[in-house]
């Protein structure tokens, strides 16, 4: 009895994964790609969205969900490379100068949306995903009049014909690759880039021992409950504030590393799927609502973009027709992310139910004594 229903929890906690899973295994043969491509690929995404997603953690530690608000990190990644683009500092030192240019805008980003999820706590979720959509307006009409106009631009390549405002595709091809190709490594005609995983390895140890650290453990405390860890003497709102900042900048990191990947700037619009396809990666490696690990980052990434690979040429081998393939992406890309609330919300509510049961058990075996 105890064996069948361990299985059934573990089928309900693993159950995104396990569909990725299976949809992905039916859809391999059917897109005709071979090994070799399909490795190369997931090498690939891996270094180029591993950063991003491992971001999402530090909130999920704090209690905070999800954090949407993720792209005002990716927004203050893609006005550090603006600049770097327009003073033409190429290579690997164009790259530390954006990041550096990120950092104070990251932090002011992060506290501004920190301090509102504050104000609407139990609702950090969709109140971080509406403040997104706020500041990507604020973003937009900063690029689209102020830079050029109040913000001294000097290339005419990056501004739009009118004088000011900044265009909506920039080429990077000056830090293209420049931290992926720093390390050549090439075995069997894979090519691996060192240099990324190297600064992926690294973050993932940072997280390793900032769990270990005090703030780190402040952190933990105050996701588990708010009210012990106030009362604990912990400053939970403003650990909760800083577990914002730290996702925040780490955003901004992980959103130029993917543009030195890609090697191209889609001004007003690369940030916006940005927190959407990080988030849904992270939930098809099985993490939760509260719950994730350096495991689900990588393993949804893995599962997460072998599906966007192989879906459009399944859809167009089977229905003849790439685009189908293309809908089902975006449809499970979100999908996925809703199915993840529910079960959230469908396992909190059997916890709860859980402990009233055990309070009424013990309570009765009290009358009766």
């Amino acid at each position: 009895m105890n064996s069948s229903k361990n299985l059934k929890m573990f089928l309900i906690r693993n159950a995104v994964p396990i569909v990725f899973i299976l949809v992905s295994a039916a859809a391999i043969p059917f897109s005709q790609f071979s090994a070799d491509y399909l490795i190369q690929e997931m090498l690939v995404r891996l270094s180029r969205n591993s950063f991003l997603v491992l971001s999402l953690l530090v909130p999920i530690m704090a209690g905070m969900g999800l954090n949407f608000g993720m792209v005002l990190g990716a927004m203050a990644g893609q006005i550090g490379l603006i600049f770097v683009s327009d003073w033409n500092v190429v290579g690997l030192h164009g790259l530390v100068l954006a990041a550096i240019i990120a950092t104070p805008l990251a932090i002011v980003f992060g506290w501004i949306c920190g301090v509102v999820l504050n104000k609407a706590r139990g609702r950090e979720m969709v109140t971080s995903y509406i403040l997104g959509f706020f500041m990507n307006g604020v973003y937009q009409l900063v690029v689209l009049y102020g830079f050029g106009a109040v913000v001294p631009i000097s290339s005419p390549k990056l501004l739009l014909s009118r004088g000011y405002g900044i265009r909506n595709t920039l080429n990077l091809d000056t830090l293209r690759r420049c931290l992926d190709d720093l390390v050549r490594c090439e075995i069997a005609g894979i090519q691996i880039p060192l240099a990324t995983f190297a600064v992926i390895g690294a973050f993932c140890l940072f997280i390793l021992w900032f769990r270990r650290t005090k703030l780190g453990q402040d952190m933990r405390a105050t996701g588990q409950d708010m009210a012990v860890a106030e009362s604990a003497g912990i400053p939970v709102l403003h650990t909760r504030v800083i577990s914002i900042v730290i996702s925040t900048v780490l955003a901004s990191y992980g959103q130029i590393i993917f543009l030195q990947n890609v090697g191209t700037l889609n001004t007003y619009n690369s940030h916006e799927q940005a927190g959407v396809f990080a988030i849904a990666s992270l939930l098809v490696g099985g993490a939760s609502v509260s719950r994730a690990s350096i495991l689900n980052v990588f393993v949804g990434v893995i599962l997460f973009h072998l599906m966007f690979v192989v879906s459009p040429m399944a859809g167009k081998y089977l229905t003849g027709d790439a685009q189908i393939g293309e809908f089902f992406r975006v449809f499970v890309s979100y999908g996925i992310i809703s199915l993840a609330l529910v079960l959230h919300a469908w396992r909190r509510h059997a916890d709860r139910e859980a402990a009233r049961a055990h309070f009424r058990g013990q309570n009765s075996d009290k009358e009766a004594k």
